[in-house]
């Protein structure tokens, strides 16, 4: 066991005894600032005031536009009453007079005797670039309005979301059962309320947000009838009050103050990488002194919900409400700002320490960042790793045990599939099956038994060695194979390959995964091509290699398997036992690839295929439909036929009349064309 001289635990003890004796002066100083009752009550006095005050500017705009409209529509009407010679002359100059006054009205609309009239300012729609017909159709959309009016009603209506400007109308009574509108501006109304800390927005008696410094609560008509403060605001007697409650409506984000530019700001931007952690530390404790003494320089509930002072006051027109917040936070930035200078006089004054620990830290960061990055590689699935340290501390016992580690690992990807052991450390895959969709594939070497025997009459004892590196190789090719088309090798047995697709991972949909598969045993067949071609015929301990490959897709069980000394990522169910039993089938049929009706009704129409005669299997009461693999379809290079499969592959087509039906266990037979009509 490596021995440790100098222990983490006691540099880290010596660094964090000098912090703290030179920070703790500096704490003491920070939790002797806990005045704010003054604060707080200047805060909710001015939140008040500037309530009042909009709600004043806000009551006199409304009330101006409503009776300069009155005195218009009043004017109008009596000009109507005269002699219809000398009315239009006097109706345009009024109107004009009218506009010219009152630039921010864009439509003034009333009703009475039965005749209506639309009286518009051109003026104002050429400047905002809206078209003329928006007002007489915004009318049209808004007699219900109309209609309370009429029954001695006054009310407020956001007009933006037709407009796409920030547009209020406003309809009122008028004499003998008539009705008045106005369309008009509130930009007015928006510097009136402002865009400082304290926010005041308007709400008509419906709720709606009129006026807001955000206007895409106006432009999309936002009704915040059901948040709870509001409804309380309009079930109050009171027509004018303040309150602290906690709401998400109209919080802000402002930027926070810089600090001053000085010789503490710039040691702190040099430092800040090292120290911030420091700072966060202080931070922390001084947010714990202040909450003891009830200073809160920020109150939010897991809801988003702010603290904040809630002024309303409710006008005299068409049951319109001003209110005015300012969140409770903002009013005590004053005292997080001179917290945080001198949280940065603190980390001035341990700035020697804190470069001491900068340097120091590098000795154990550097070796801890190297170990993290080798962890990535290993839970990536890179199991190499090999750096020998010299240190004699727990870093150093730490990097050699993880070297030894690694060799472990290593050693253990190589006695199992890599894919399945990562994403089973990772916890992709856990104990227990699930049904998958999946492709499952067997390959065999066609007289494996003879050639082993005959390498064996050749070589003696040193056969086996021989047989083994024969077999290597062909396994390197085909595990490459699969694996570029995503597919998980499941087992070697003996020399046969069982893999499956659309298990451990998938391409996305189980025709993807068949489609793969299929395209592996293609690869297979041309990496066995020119294997073949490069082997000498004189070297008995290298004979060429022909395989047989059985394809079928439907549903598996797929899990790990077996015991807690031992366990296995594999597949079981009926379409193993099929994709088996057709691997089976290619020696007798002399092919290399079969597939199974299921695959075939996947990718058929991705490859050249020939119908086999199709053969019972042991277990199915109909005959399964067979079909042997050519090539892609539309792939120019290649053979195109079945014959020029077993040509490429040197086999002959078979007689199958002279099929033994009764081989492998009676698992198949050749159905005859009187069994399947």
């Amino acid at each position: 066991m490596d021995k440790i001289r100098f222990s983490i635990g006691a540099k880290l003890i010596t660094i964090i005894s000098i912090i703290v004796v030179f920070s703790l002066g500096s704490i003491t100083v920070l939790v002797s600032w806990l005045v704010q009752t003054d604060l707080r009550i200047t805060a909710e006095e001015n939140n008040f005031e500037i309530n009042r005050r909009s709600a004043l500017e806000t009551e006199s705009t409304l009330t101006n536009i409503r009776s300069s409209s009155r005195v218009l529509i009043q004017t109008i009407t009596s000009i109507l009453s005269r002699a219809a010679e000398s009315q239009g002359n006097v109706i345009k100059e009024s109107t004009d007079f009218f506009f010219n006054e009152n630039p921010q009205v864009a439509v003034v609309f009333f009703a009475a005797n039965g005749e209506e009239r639309l009286l518009i300012n051109s003026r104002f729609f050429a400047s905002k670039t809206l078209d003329e017909e928006l007002g007489s159709s915004y009318f049209n959309t808004e007699r219900a309005s109309l209609a309370r009016a009429v029954r001695g009603e006054t009310l407020l209506r956001n007009a933006a979301p037709h407009f796409n400007r920030p547009v209020l109308a406003m309809f009122f009574p008028w004499q003998n059962s008539g009705v008045g509108g106005v369309l008009f501006s509130s930009d007015s109304l928006n510097s009136n309320l402002g865009f400082g800390l304290n926010q005041s927005y308007m709400l008509n008696s419906d709720c709606d947000v009129l006026v807001h410094a955000d206007f895409s609560l106006v432009k999309d008509g936002t009704n915040i009838a059901s948040l709870d403060f509001v409804s309380d605001i309009y079930k109050s007697p009171d027509r004018s009050r303040q309150h602290l409650l906690k709401t998400d409506f109209g919080v802000h984000q402002y930027a926070v103050n810089e600090i001053d530019k000085g010789i503490v700001t710039f040691i702190w931007g040099k430092i800040k990488p090292v120290a911030q952690p420091v700072v966060n530390k202080i931070s922390s404790l001084f947010s714990k002194l202040l909450s003891k003494i009830n200073i809160k320089p920020k109150e939010k509930i897991d809801d988003g919900k702010v603290l904040q002072f809630v002024a309303f006051t409710k006008l005299n027109t068409a049951g319109a409400v001003v209110i005015t917040s300012i969140e409770y936070d903002k009013v005590f930035e004053g005292i997080a700002a001179t917290t945080r200078r001198n949280i940065y006089l603190t980390v001035a004054v341990l700035c020697i320490s804190i470069i001491f620990i900068w340097f120091f830290s590098k000795t154990i960061s550097i070796p801890l960042r190297t170990l993290a990055a080798a962890a990535r590689e290993i839970e990536g699935g890179k199991f190499n790793f090999d750096s020998q340290s010299k240190r004699h501390d727990e870093i150093g016992v730490l990097n050699n045990s993880f070297n030894k580690m690694c060799s472990a690992l290593n050693i253990f990807g190589r006695f199992t599939n890599k894919d399945i052991a990562v994403k089973a450390m990772r916890g992709v895959i856990k104990p227990g099956g699930l049904p998958k969709h999946a492709t499952i594939f067997f390959s065999d070497i066609r007289d494996f038994t003879a050639k082993s025997e005959q390498i064996t009459r050749e070589f003696g004892s040193a056969a086996s060695d021989k047989i083994v590196y024969w077999l290597n190789n062909y396994f390197t090719q085909m595990i490459e194979c699969v694996e570029k088309t995503n597919g998980a090798v499941d087992k070697f047995i003996g020399d046969a390959v069982m893999a499956h697709w659309g298990t451990v991972s998938t391409d996305g949909n189980p025709r993807k995964d068949a489609f793969n598969c299929v395209k592996a045993a293609l690869m297979m067949r041309k990496e066995l091509y020119y294997m073949n071609a490069k082997r000498s015929k004189n070297d008995l301990s290298d004979p060429p290699i022909c395989i047989g490959c059985g394809i079928n897709s439907g549903i598996v069980t797929a899990g790990q398997l077996g015991s807690d000394m031992r366990m296995e990522y594999t597949v079981i169910g009926d379409p193993v036992n099929l994709a088996s039993r057709i691997e089976a089938l290619t020696k007798p049929l002399h092919v290399d690839i079969l597939i199974s009706e299921d695959t075939w009704k996947l990718v058929g129409d991705k490859f050249i295929t020939e119908e086999m005669p199709s053969v019972t299997v042991k277990g199915k009461e109909k005959p399964v439909r067979i079909f042997a693999v050519v090539n892609f379809y539309g792939e120019p290079k290649g053979p195109q036929s079945l014959d020029e499969v077993r040509t490429l592959l040197g086999l002959d087509p078979p007689d199958l009349e002279k099929i033994d039906v009764n081989a492998d266990e009676v698992k198949y037979h050749i159905a005859k064309d009187a069994e399947l009509a």
